[in-house]
């Protein structure tokens, strides 16, 4: 006797899991709390993370800006300090104001995009982000970054080797063109679809967004 399927197994299995986008560069302090909690928060609402690393910096020059806005207005800098201290008491991230504002972070986004689809992503960019703001070092060079890679117990000098690919060089540089087309113009950012949800405090209602798209009923389910 054959053993039918339950409609409804069936027509789970069809459902995508519900995905937000995760646009960061490690040098965006609101980034730092999003990338220490984002993986944590997601599990609790059942959604999958797709993490986008780019460079905010091209974004900024496009908008005239030679550095973070934080840094070119006084009054906003001074806020934004008091403010991420904030933060970072409220969920729990370690804090430390970086001395070098913002941090060259070129190398480790090319590691990020490299493993973005690897399941190390997530500890891997907790650890540079931890190093940038919390214990102040350098996380641009290659020291920095096999440092953080063989903490982890991965292949650090394969992985640096292949991140400075001409080939991956050139994957940052059209994600970062990708993220400007999408219309970011800051990090952290997060899209549900098209719906676009921007900063630290936006992390919870995109996967809000997220759960509610993908717990909705389908016509199939309802006809």
């Amino acid at each position: 006797m054959t053993e039918l399927t339950p409609y409804n197994a069936t027509w789970e299995a069809l459902v995508p899991t519900p995905t937000v986008e995760f646009w960061f560069d490690f040098a965006s302090n609101y980034s730092y709390p999003s990338v220490m909690r984002i993986e944590a928060a997601a599990l609790r609402q059942g959604v999958s993370v797709v993490w986008k690393p780019f460079l905010l910096g091209p974004i900024f020059q496009s908008l005239g800006w030679a550095s973070s806005p934080f840094m070119l207005q006084k009054a906003k800098g001074d806020y934004m300090w008091q403010d991420i201290a904030r933060e970072c008491r409220k969920t729990g991230a370690p804090w430390t104001r970086p001395s070098t504002f913002p941090r060259n972070s070129v190398l480790p986004l090319r590691v990020a995009l490299l493993g973005a689809d690897q399941p190390w992503i997530g500890a891997f960019c907790q650890r540079i982000m931890l190093r940038n703001f919390a214990l102040d070092r350098d996380i641009h060079t290659p020291e920095a970054v096999v440092e953080e890679l063989a903490a982890l117990s991965l292949p650090a000098e394969a992985i640096l080797a292949e991140a400075q690919s001409d080939a991956n060089k050139t994957r940052l540089r059209e994600q970062t063109h990708a993220a400007q087309i999408r219309g970011i113009f800051g990090a952290p950012m997060f899209f549900v679809g098209d719906a676009m949800f921007w900063g630290n405090d936006r992390l919870d209602d995109a996967l809000a967004c997220a759960a509610a798209l993908h717990s909705a009923p389908h016509p199939l389910q309802t006809g």
